[in-house]
């Protein structure tokens, strides 16, 4: 039985992997500053140059572009097909994580890419207006349009808009659920499935996973509190569902679509995940969690741990998951 990872450096934790253990010696043996101390750009930066560092496969997908309008909303979206995606294919829409604040579609086009192949289905990716140029709600509202937009106006792409699921990564997981939240509420549109990748539930920086991994493991607490602060400065409307999913009571979570949640062993984020499935569960949705033992935050996102076995399974059952919810 292995000690509790309480305090230990992560250089010598025997919970992470031993090939992430070495990323995460290399991020941490710099002398840089801390993404919360600096400015938005440079922020943004990191993660550009992180992603840029490894060599991945891009193949076989077609991307475009387009703008749409919906509810009053313009939106720039990504749309990504598998080669030879006929029309009326089934589709998802990819909501990406960065904090609110950093991450965009080439940070994100490994993750969205291997999701896409795994499934056959077509992602449509939002460029939502990140924080802190935008605050809570308007990104949500920005992802809620499109998936509207997607369902009503999928044949303009190629998909069928009635053959639908949602998902995204970390903050990105947290308004995908805050998305499926507001589509029940709004009476549609009909998602068959959200997929929700090490997902940020709820505002709470004193659950076990934030005490135990503070530190050292990619996404900090200090990170996470600036980000919130960034997205949503009043701590006091942090309780909304819309914000923090976790505050939802059962009866707002009574019939929204079947999830599945993965989280991370070594990941602040890991216990409110886990919380949220429970919930859900509770509630009565039909909801599948997994525990990726030995990763950490955004072990699916991080193009320097993409060939990493334990990496490269979890993201073959989500896609699997969309796959089979959307009859593929």
């Amino acid at each position: 039985m292995l000690q509790s990872n309480k305090n230990i450096k992560a250089a010598e934790d025997p919970h992470i992997f031993k090939e992430v253990r070495e990323f995460l010696k290399l991020l941490n043996a710099g002398n840089g500053k801390p993404i919360e101390q600096l400015s938005v750009a440079e922020a943004r930066k990191v993660l550009v140059d992180a992603q840029n560092s490894a060599d991945v496969d891009y193949s076989g997908i077609e991307e475009t572009q387009r703008s749409i309008m919906q509810n009053g909303e313009t939106v720039n979206i990504h749309i990504i097909k598998p080669i030879g995606s006929k029309p009326g294919a089934p589709v998802f829409v990819y909501v990406h994580g960065g904090g609110w604040v950093l991450g965009d579609y080439p940070t994100h086009r490994r993750l969205v890419r291997d999701l896409v192949i795994g499934s056959g289905a077509v992602a449509v990716f939002p460029d939502y207006t990140p924080s802190p140029e935008a605050r809570f709600p308007v990104a949500i509202d920005q992802i809620y349009a499109t998936v509207k937009w997607v369902a009503e106006h999928g044949d303009e792409i190629g998909v069928d808009g009635s053959n639908l699921a949602v998902a995204g990564n970390s903050v990105g997981g947290n308004m995908t659920a805050a998305v499926a939240l507001m589509a029940k509420e709004k009476k549609g549109p009909a998602i068959k499935l959200q997929v929700l990748l090490w997902p940020v539930t709820d505002a709470n920086f004193e659950t076990g996973s934030y005490i135990d991994f503070a530190e050292e493991r990619f996404l900090t607490k200090n990170m996470m509190r600036w980000f919130w602060d960034n997205y949503l400065p009043d701590t006091n409307a942090r309780n909304n569902m819309y914000a923090s999913p976790l505050q939802a009571t059962a009866a707002q979570l009574q019939g929204l679509p079947p999830a599945l949640i993965q989280t991370a062993e070594n990941d602040v984020l890991r216990d409110e995940g886990e919380a949220y499935a429970r919930k859900l569960n509770e509630a009565g949705v039909e909801v599948t969690l997994t525990r990726h033992a030995g990763l950490i935050h955004d072990y699916g996102l991080l193009n320097p741990l993409a060939h990493i076995p334990s990496v490269q399974t979890a993201l073959l059952h989500a896609a699997a998951s969309i796959r089979k919810a959307l009859g593929q």
